[in-house]
């Protein structure tokens, strides 16, 4: 098994890191679906003929801006993570197995195998990246660090690239019985954490920017 960094990660300047990437995120891909609206309007007034191809631009162009909303007005996993670690310590997990990825509206979302002290075997995770980008999660094999209770969530910090994942149960419904019997102070520990309910459903296409 891997051994533990000295110390953990600075948690303040793990969220910097995760903010300015979600801030980046973000501005790209906003300026590419503005551009990619706009560039119809600008060949025309220079004096290209209004074709189908020529406004075919704006088609892509309002589903990267639709996509991008979409996924903010659904993704509340930053702050929530800032919550987590404001909460709950971090532990170190010498392995945590990534077992594959799915390509969704809210994000990609990662399953990982996290290890849960006192268990044996390793629990299976749903895991988001904090800043909204959809990279597969690198690192995790070597060792990463925990905040949270497996049974609610929590945050994962992958030291080797600073990377903060948010996670929650891949099977919310099996631990239900464990949040329900759990003691009246772990639960308000993921109240005040903000973990209590599965924070982040694949929001329907169907009504998804209007309900």
């Amino acid at each position: 098994m891997p051994q533990p960094p000295r110390r953990p990660p600075d948690v303040t300047e793990v969220v910097a890191h995760n903010r300015s990437a979600r801030t980046r995120h973000v501005a790209l891909r906003a300026a590419l679906g503005t551009t990619l609206i706009a560039l119809p309007f600008a060949l025309i007034a220079s004096g290209v003929p209004n074709t189908f191809l020529t406004v075919l631009p704006i088609v892509p162009g309002l589903f990267v801006l639709l996509l991008l909303l979409l996924r903010l007005r659904h993704g509340r996993r930053l702050d929530v993570c800032e919550r987590v670690l404001r909460t709950y310590p971090l532990e170190y997990r010498g392995r945590v197995d990534h077992r594959g990825s799915d390509w969704l509206l809210l994000g990609t979302v990662h399953t990982l195998k996290l290890p849960i002290r006192g268990r044996h075997g390793a629990g299976e995770m749903r895991a988001l990246n904090a800043s909204l980008t959809r990279r597969r999660p690198r690192g995790t094999e070597a060792g990463a660090w925990f905040a949270g209770d497996p049974a609610f969530g929590g945050v994962l910090i992958v030291p080797a690239t600073g990377d903060m994942l948010f996670l929650q149960p891949a099977d919310w419904a099996k631990y239900e019985a464990e949040r329900t019997e759990a003691d009246p102070q772990r639960r308000a520990r993921a109240a005040e954490a903000g973990i209590t309910d599965l924070l982040e459903r694949e929001p329907s296409t169907v009504g998804a920017l209007g309900g």
